[in-house]
C-alpha cells in the first residue's frame, strides 16, 4: 500500500519524506489556499522535491478549460497528476487526457458507479472521499470495499486512492480492504507510528538500563 500525504505544506512534505512515509503528493485549492503564498510557486516548490506521483487541481468548469489546465499542469514534470472532478464535463476531460496520455485523479468520489465511471473512461486514480460520508452518518469505507469489488471484477487498471481521511482507523481499513492508496493528512501520519504503549515500554527499558549502568 502506497502512503501519499495530503498537503500543500512545503515543511509537512519534508518532514514525511524524511520520516520515509511519502510515496506522492495530493494537493487541492482549499490545502493551497492555507498556505497564503503564491500557489504555483508552492506547487513548483512541491514539484521539485517529491518524486513520486503529485495530484495538481483544475478550476475550470468546462472540459475545454479543464484540458487546458491539464496540459500547463502537466509541463511541471513527468510525475504531476491532474485531478479533475467527477462530473460530466470532468469525466468528457478525462477521457480526452488519458488518450494523451496526461495522468488524471478523478476527485469528489462519493458513490461506487463514478469511481467505475472514472476507471471506464480511463482515470490513472480515483479519489473516494470517506471521511465527508462519515460526517454525514454513511459508511465512507463502505464505497472503498464496493469500489475494490467492481474493479478487480472487471481488472480496472485505475488505482484506488482513499481520501478524505480523518484518523489511523481510516488508514487500516483501506489497507484490509486492499485499497492501492491512502492519502493522509501529517498529523494523521505521525499517529501511525505512535502507541501509548510503545512510549510506555520505551521508557521502562531505558529505565531498566540505566539501572544496570549504575
Amino acid at each position: 500500500m502506497k502512503f501519499f500525504i495530503d498537503t500543500a505544506n512545503i515543511d509537512e512534505i519534508k518532514k514525511g519524506i524524511d520520516m520515509g512515509l511519502v510515496d506522492g503528493v495530493t494537493t487541492n485549492p482549499t490545502l493551497l489556499s492555507k498556505e497564503k503564498k503564491d500557489p504555483n510557486q508552492v506547487i513548483k516548490e512541491i514539484m521539485s522535491i517529491v518524486s513520486g506521483p503529485v495530484s495538481l487541481e483544475v478550476i475550470s468548469k468546462d472540459r475545454e478549460g479543464m484540458c487546458k489546465e491539464a496540459r500547463q499542469l502537466a509541463g511541471l514534470g513527468e510525475n504531476a497528476v491532474i485531478k479533475i472532478p467527477m462530473t460530466e464535463e470532468g469525466i468528457k476531460a478525462v477521457r480526452i487526457l488519458s488518450q494523451e496520455g496526461i495522468k488524471t485523479n478523478v476527485t469528489l468520489v462519493f458513490q461506487p458507479i463514478q469511481a467505475l465511471i472514472a476507471a471506464k473512461a480511463g482515470a490513472t486514480y480515483v479519489s473516494p472521499f470517506i471521511g465527508r460520508l462519515d460526517d454525514i452518518s454513511s459508511r465512507g469505507m463502505g464505497i472503498i470495499e464496493d469500489i475494490t469489488i467492481i474493479f478487480n471484477n472487471y481488472g480496472f487498471e485505475t488505482e484506488i486512492i482513499v481520501a478524505s481521511i480523518r484518523n489511523p482507523i481510516h488508514v487500516l481499513d483501506a489497507a484490509l480492504l486492499g485499497a492501492d492508496i491512502a492519502t493522509i493528512p501529517f498529523n494523521v501520519l505521525k499517529q501511525l507510528i505512535s502507541h501509548p504503549l510503545t512510549d510506555i515500554g520505551l521508557e521502562r527499558f531505558l529505565k531498566d538500563w540505566g539501572s544496570i549502568q549504575r
